[in-house]
């Protein structure tokens, strides 16, 4: 349909729903939607087509795919991550990276195709009922069932999705809708609601630290800012107190600074966890105090913990969720941030115990020995001392990633994206979304072979877009975390949990890249440099001893520690 309409009373043009809404998205400053398509929203691609030069639609593989591109993009940029997913089949596949997008808070606008308005409610081909499905997986779920509120729709979302805690909202859009026309303005810019800290709420926390002799900052959760990380850290070097970030946020605070005392998570040094017992006052900024990151909930009592806990969360239905604070702050962390800098609170003591916590973490951090020729630990802090600074490294779940998590220092803001949900198949979407983003960067992709299998498909659209990632593939042959549990829980009752797989190599010589396989390790440092020297999205398969299951721990040791129990 054309848009040569006009409106004499306005001077607008009729249009119909796909131009209104790409046009709306295109307004509020989207630059990149991601996506596979579908037959349900042909008007929605008929309208990117007009602004492919403003809005690039990049085309996925799989919508679960898709979804995790969608959210990490918005990790990286800051800005809400845009995906479309066809009716049915393609909104199930996307919800994986909408419920990561949740867990994680991260901002998104989620558009998915649905069944016209003619056909609702009759259990038409591929209809489901998005407010029934999606709705514990968003912060709104809505659908648009005329062309001319469109405008009104999408400014709902996007102001929906960045205020307070952020995170996914889900438009949904009936096909008959998008083919009709309307003569509707489009909406001006978005601008975010920003909560900021009540004086009387810094001169409590003023007083409190006052008096605290073994303070600690936790920080982690979505919607922090470079100016957000670098301000604390400015603070943190004036009062001297440590620092440890949440689960998969390690890259908020620069892990080379000696204030840094670790991640706080999956895996975490015992005597950083004892640390966060041990403290007196905790001021937690951003981070949810989830399951992972409170190791089970049992760092903290439940529901008063005995530490005095300042919790800071733009969220104000987080605060007081699972844990009463002495004093519970709601604000955006930036304008935190920057009201906390006009406190000067601080003592040598508080220097002497970060000193310590330095310490404890530094030896935490070196590799240790392990079973087989590829001692996997090495490698990855072979990463840690020759990428760049502002590389980029994503992954997905498994217990490969807690070498990941010990043995790398991130160096700068926005360097770590990963799925604090613990979901699978993350890292190589992610790791095609941040190319695309940042196509000067270094980004490494790092994933265990049952996690890589999840969505390695996505290594074709980092073929499509030139998007020359580097993907290592940690091949033990099955999925390990599983394996772990089984053998601390069944020891030697192996069941479900082995992998028969490709060679990876081939895998991606056959999508057209760079593939190398890698079985000591120092043969890693030569592969690694021929893979970026290729210039091509490739993929370096790490084969390691099945025995190392952890950076700490063997498969035959877990079994026997598991028998003398029994």
């Amino acid at each position: 349909m054309k848009a040569d309409l006009p409106d004499a009373s306005a001077g607008l043009l009729s249009r119909h729903g796909g131009q209104i809404l790409a046009a709306a998205l295109a307004g509020h400053g989207a630059r990149v939607a991601f996506g596979v398509p579908g037959e349900s929203f042909l008007p929605v691609l008929d309208g990117l087509h007009d602004l492919k030069d403003r809005l690039k639609f990049v085309i996925c593989r799989q919508e679960g795919g898709a979804a995790y591109m969608a959210d990490a993009w918005a990790k990286l940029t800051g800005e809400p991550g845009v995906l479309f997913v066809t009716r049915g089949p393609g909104a199930t596949n996307g919800s994986v990276g909408v419920h990561t997008a949740f867990q994680d808070s991260t901002p998104m606008i989620v558009f998915v195709g649905q069944v016209g308005n003619d056909c609702a409610e009759r259990d038409a081909f591929q209809e489901i009922d998005y407010r029934r499905m999606y709705g514990p997986l968003t912060k709104w779920v809505a659908q648009i069932d005329r062309a001319e509120r469109i405008p009104e729709y999408v400014s709902h979302a996007f102001h929906t999705a960045t205020a307070g805690r952020p995170g996914p909202v889900l438009l949904a859009l009936p096909e008959d809708m998008l083919f009709s026309q309307a003569v509707v303005a489009d909406a001006p810019r978005f601008r975010r609601a920003r909560a900021a800290p009540a004086p009387a709420d810094m001169q409590e926390l003023e007083r409190l630290l006052a008096g605290a002799k073994r303070p600690f900052v936790l920080i982690g959760g979505g919607g922090w800012t470079r100016q957000a990380s670098d301000g604390l850290r400015a603070w943190v070097e004036a009062t001297g107190i440590p620092v440890g970030c949440g689960f998969r946020c390690q890259d908020y605070f620069d892990n080379r600074h000696p204030s840094y005392a670790g991640d706080v998570g999956i895996g975490v040094n015992p005597k950083l966890a004892q640390r966060v017992r041990d403290a007196d006052l905790l001021l937690v900024i951003g981070e949810r105090l989830g399951e992972i990151t409170t190791g089970a909930y049992t760092l903290f009592d439940v529901p008063a913990p005995k530490q005095t806990l300042v919790h800071v969360q733009a969220g104000a239905e987080e605060l007081g969720r699972v844990y009463q604070a002495a004093l519970p702050i709601n604000s955006n962390y930036e304008e935190f941030v920057f009201a906390l800098s006009a406190i000067k609170t601080n003592n040598n003591e508080w220097r002497n115990q970060t000193r310590s916590a330095r310490e404890d973490y530094l030896a935490w951090n070196q590799p240790l020995p392990m079973p087989g020729a590829l001692h996997y630990g090495e490698v990855i802090a072979w990463l840690s001392q020759n990428l760049p600074e502002d590389a980029i490294v994503t992954n997905g779940a498994g217990n490969f990633a807690s070498w990941l998590h010990r043995h790398f220092q991130y160096k700068g803001w926005r360097t770590q994206l990963a799925p604090t949900s613990g979901s699978m198949g993350y890292g190589v979407p992610a790791a095609v979304a941040a190319k695309i983003e940042a196509p000067g960067r270094t980004v490494i992709a790092i994933a265990g072979d049952g996690d890589f299998l999840m969505n390695g498909q996505e290594f074709a659209t980092a073929m499509q877009y030139g998007a020359a990632i580097i993907v290592l593939v940690v091949n033990n042959g099955m999925y390990g975390t599983i394996r772990m549990h089984q053998e601390r829980e069944y020891p030697g009752r192996v069941s479900g949990t082995e992998l028969v797989n490709p060679d990876f190599a081939a895998y991606a010589r056959a999508f057209g890249g760079h593939g190398e396989t890698v079985e000591r390790s120092a043969d890693f440092a030569p592969a690694f440099q021929r893979a970026v020297a290729s210039g091509k999205p490739a993929i370096i398969e790490l084969r390691i001893d099945p025995e190392a299951i952890t950076p700490s721990a063997t498969l035959s040791g877990l079994r026997a520690a598991a028998l003398a129990k029994k």
